[in-house]
């Protein structure tokens, strides 16, 4: 008796639910879905970075970041830099007197969980990375400079971006 009252009581709530519920569940097979799914809807244009723009922006986080000595690191032979080699040569004309180093990432023994290590001297550095957002809607960037030197020594800037009279500029640090 007692397992029969049950099933009456989840029957009935399921029929409850079911009926509360008069939204109409639309599929795939019906023909308004199907010419729907076929025009797209316009969204918006999607705004994107210049490989120029994002560069320039690479370049002014990176410099914030070597400017400000945001870590501590005694006896680090270099700082890697995550960017292409040119990237990096234009930093190095920018810093050419930069103590450490600035090196490509490429010349650093990269392994999870550990700090780099400069493969001439063995000793561990420091790693510079950039990630660049997409243009947000009022065509300001917003750009996250981390620097990394095992699991100790690690940490991100926000940075806010616009572009001023063509130049990228530093508008806001977080």
């Amino acid at each position: 008796m007692k397992l029969k009252s049950q099933l009456t009581l989840v029957l009935l709530a399921l029929a409850t639910g079911c009926a509360s519920n008069h939204e109409i569940i639309p599929f795939s097979d019906e023909a308004d879905v199907r010419a729907q799914l076929a025009t797209p809807t316009p969204i918006g244009a999607a705004k994107h970075l210049g490989s120029t723009d994002e560069i320039q922006i690479e370049q002014l986080v990176f410099g914030y970041l070597l400017e400000n000595h945001l870590w501590t690191l005694d006896d680090c032979p270099a700082i890697f830099i995550q960017a292409d080699e040119s990237e990096v040569a234009e930093l190095n004309k920018k810093y050419p007197h930069h103590v450490p180093t600035l090196k490509p990432a490429k010349q650093a023994v990269l392994k999870s969980d550990r700090p780099p290590v400069d493969k001439d001297t063995r000793k561990p550095a420091i790693l510079l990375t950039v990630e660049v957002n997409q243009p947000n809607p009022d065509d300001s960037v917003d750009a996250t400079g981390r620097w990394y030197a095992g699991n100790a020594v690690t940490g991100s800037h926000a940075i806010h971006l616009k572009k001023v009279d063509g130049t990228w500029q530093i508008s806001e640090k977080k």
